[in-house]
């Protein structure tokens, strides 16, 4: 049997426990296990040996104590308040106009990404706070829960994301090189939702009526309030790419300034303290389980060569490039349907990644099209979290919502995801997108 075949089978084994709501960690564990016994005919030895050493090898990597550092940051945000004066100043500058409340929740959302990183927590946090706001003004409960369950994904994209994070240890790429090359396509994201937003209340008033306009007060304290949390993200941006700090030490100082911020704001106190801290553990532990388990399966598939032979197929079949690509993003957006966004970047990067390294893309440099590949990635990959049936932004929003059929909430992610697709192919075409401001820099 070829190893490609048992790679085959392997993944369809996956699919299939995933299918029956095994938890992705232990159903990594169990495929890779198998692939490894099957290649090596039964070398249960052999397995436990490589199980420990990547076990070892994961847990002592240095740079992944980034992502619990940044998981802090976004606790600290979550309990200390933080979301609650970004959507206010938000609110104050554009929540007089028609939609204006909802383009507030985009801009609040965008803004509460590039302290949090995560696209769930962004999701639940925004959530929370937007959607009382949004149902008090009159806003339509389509537009409402379409809006705060797409601007959840910006998480995902804006700079600093665990993903990106783990799609840099993945490929050996630079943290900060992504972080940069993340920027462009995170602010043509969140200006795609506004524009969205606009054309909706456009053709439905109603869906979207307009607030009281603030006074030029409440307008500049609104914004001098949330100029403490801007300076976080800028000093962990510039600090990481500027290179007198690396991501690590950047993290730390972002997940300590947010809380000294919680502190002082006076948004947090022992009990919000405390849950951050477990909050952390929780889903760390979770992270590095997943990792350990991904680990394994990618162990077990290089074991069996199938990542090579089907690089190697891809490369001799005299298939386009765009072709391939094309392929490999559909998968993305059907995985999506089914799994959540880490277990698609652990599971699939190691078999796309060299068939994606092997082909020429308008002439790219290695390094280029590695972070335009994974900016890319990411992208297409935030789909999966407003996809039914297991889109798990929608099912956040939702839960929120009192009263929102989920059919709604649903209908109301569509226009979002009619922008989603032009801007992944905006992408494809002009690389010089993610790649611009990166070479600027350098």
């Amino acid at each position: 049997m070829s190893g490609t075949l048992i790679g085959l089978i392997g993944f369809a084994v996956l699919l299939a426990l995933l299918v029956w709501r095994v938890h992705i960690a232990m159903a990594m564990f169990m495929t890779g296990a198998g692939i490894y016994i099957v290649t090596n005919r039964g070398d249960l030895s052999g397995l436990l040996y490589t199980l420990n050493n990547l076990v070892y090898a994961r847990a002592s990597n240095y740079d992944l104590a980034v992502i619990p550092l940044f998981i802090l940051m976004g606790q600290f945000a979550t309990h200390g308040g933080l979301s609650k004066a970004l959507f206010r100043a938000a609110g104050t500058l554009v929540g007089h106009w028609r939609g204006g409340i909802a383009m507030a929740s985009t801009a609040a959302c965008a803004a509460f990404a590039a302290i949090c990183g995560s696209s769930l927590a962004t999701a639940a946090t925004m959530g929370q706070v937007a959607l009382p706001e949004l149902q008090e003004r009159g806003y339509s409960g389509r537009l409402a829960t379409g809006t705060l369950a797409a601007s959840g994904t910006l998480g995902i994209l804006i700079p600093p994301s665990v993903p990106l994070v783990i799609y840099a240890v993945l490929t050996q790429e630079s943290i900060g090189k992504l972080f940069v090359a993340a920027l462009v396509p995170g602010i043509i994201a969140a200006v795609g939702y506004l524009l969205v937003i606009a054309i909706i209340v456009r053709r439905d008033p109603a869906s979207g009526p307009a607030g009281d306009k603030a006074g030029l007060g409440e307008v500049i304290r609104a914004q001098i309030s949330i100029l403490p949390v801007l300076l976080v993200f800028v000093v962990v941006i510039v600090g990481i790419y500027g290179g007198w700090a690396n991501p690590t030490e950047a993290a730390s100082i972002g997940a300590a300034a947010c809380g000294i911020l919680a502190l002082v704001s006076g948004g947090m106190r022992t009990k919000g303290f405390l849950d951050s801290i477990y909050g952390t553990a929780c889903a760390t532990g979770m992270i590095f389980m997943v990792l350990i388990g991904a680990d394994l399966l990618n162990a077990s598939l290089a074991l069996s060569q199938m990542p090579t032979e089907l690089a190697t197929w891809v490369q001799q079949s005299g298939m386009a490039p765009m072709l391939v690509l094309t392929i490999i993003l559909i998968t993305f957006v059907l995985l999506g349907c089914v799994m959540d966004a880490l277990a698609m970047i652990l599971l699939t990067i190691p078999i796309f990644y060299p068939m994606i390294m092997g082909l020429d893309f308008f002439g790219l440099s290695p390094s280029d099209k590695s972070i335009w590949f994974g900016i890319l990635a990411l992208m297409v990959v935030e789909i999966g979290l407003v996809t039914p049936p297991t889109g798990m932004n929608l099912f956040i929003i939702n839960k929120q919502a009192k009263g929102v059929p989920m059919k709604e909430t649903i209908l109301g992610v569509v226009p979002f995801l009619v922008s989603d697709f032009i801007r992944i192919v905006l992408l494809i075409f002009f690389p010089v997108l993610c790649l611009g401001l990166l070479h600027y820099l350098e």
